[in-house]
């Protein structure tokens, strides 16, 4: 494809999206109204239209398939090479980033990346060096402590306690735990993002290098960023880069991993003259469902605000069933399955899907089937 027909299959609002001319854009795109078709399109936009070369882009989102489809949309697009592009998960980018610079992180040329697996038998070890067991203190709880701390970007150091002895213990572990990796040469996930962010904070000239280089700044589900990982996107966007962000404060699901929907409000307020753009044309439900959803979401009074919509038919209406417990819902949920296949034949148990909150769930469901 060439410019002038990269963006021929994009709807009103996607296209404002894509050419967005402002330096700083917030995309607030609904569920199924092809945010991911956006980003991918404004990256190849920018290029073909000579505005960045694709080494001088950073995109960043949050699973390794998804950075993978994103470049594979993208070079679908464009005939040129992208090899070079910066494309990845935080924690793919921050590891590049530290093999490169290594000396300047205080890290050893040879350092290894552990999992939350590893992390947690060092937590472990530690407790039982310090004649702690698992029942006085929880290794995971300490585990989720520590990690908080590091995504707050806060060291052993600068940790306020406020009075909580289980805080004291998870302090004690923490100060441990940082020294074991120090000597070891280890670093854990929330590690990768903290030791980028002090990398940059830390040597200005470096810091600047890489405004100058990541002149297109691109974020997939912004809503779902952490405290650290926003305060270096903003360390490296400045106010002179083009920072793109695409989200959805509406899919916030993910706070009790640290996720801060809140960082599309800080967006708002670091880069003024911002421009917002809503997708609310949605291509994947119902009107029924849509309508329902809206209702429902429009009680959130801290949301910046859409109204999703859609040229499909009304569907069939949603029903709502208050079950007694969990037994008479799941012999209501065998109920409505079973009557669905004997007054449609063309619908078969293959095509039912059923979904639970909880794995304990499951149990009296299979039971019921």
């Amino acid at each position: 494809m060439n410019s002038l027909n990269v963006n021929s299959d994009l709807n009103e609002q996607q296209l404002l999206a894509v050419e967005s001319t402002s330096n700083h854009t917030l995309v607030l795109a609904g569920a199924g109204s092809g945010k991911t078709k956006v980003l991918t399109h404004r990256i190849a936009w920018c290029i073909e239209t000579g505005q960045v070369r694709p080494d001088y882009i950073l995109a960043v989102t949050f699973t390794n398939k998804a950075a993978k489809e994103m470049q594979h949309r993208i070079q679908s697009l464009i005939e040129t090479p992208i090899n070079r592009m910066w494309v990845g998960t935080f924690h793919g980018i921050a590891h590049r980033l530290l093999r490169m610079h290594h000396e300047l992180a205080n890290l050893s040329p040879q350092f290894q990346i552990i999992d939350t697996d590893d992390q947690l038998r060092i937590i472990k070890r530690i407790l039982k060096e310090l004649d702690f067991t698992d029942k006085e203190y929880d290794p995971k709880e300490i585990q989720s402590r520590i990690n908080f701390w590091k995504e707050e970007g806060v060291r052993p150091i600068k940790v306020q306690l406020e009075g909580c002895s289980s805080d004291e213990i998870s302090l004690q572990i923490f100060k441990e735990y940082e020294a074991i990796c120090i000597k070891s040469s280890l670093v854990d996930f929330s590690e990768l993002l903290l030791r980028v962010y002090e990398l940059f904070s830390d040597n200005t000239s470096l810091l600047e290098t890489y405004r100058s280089r990541f002149q297109h700044i691109l974020v997939d589900e912004f809503q779902d960023t952490n405290k650290l990982q926003y305060r270096w996107l903003n360390l490296l966007a400045s106010q002179k880069n083009n920072f793109f962000v695409v989200g959805d404060d509406d899919q916030s699901i993910y706070s009790w991993r640290g996720a801060r929907v809140e960082n599309m409000q800080k967006f708002r307020k670091h880069y003024p003259d911002y421009n917002l753009i809503r997708l609310e044309q949605n291509y994947r439900s119902s009107s029924n469902i849509l309508s329902a959803a809206n209702a429902l979401i429009s009680n959130n009074p801290s949301r910046i605000g859409k109204n999703l919509w859609t040229n499909k038919e009304d569907g069939k209406p949603l029903m709502l069933y208050s079950a007694y417990n969990e037994l008479d819902e799941a012999r209501y949920v065998v109920d409505t399955i079973e009557s669905e296949i004997q007054s449609d034949h063309e619908h078969k148990l293959a095509d039912c899907a059923i979904l639970y909150r909880v794995s304990a769930q499951s149990r009296v469901l299979e039971d019921a089937l």
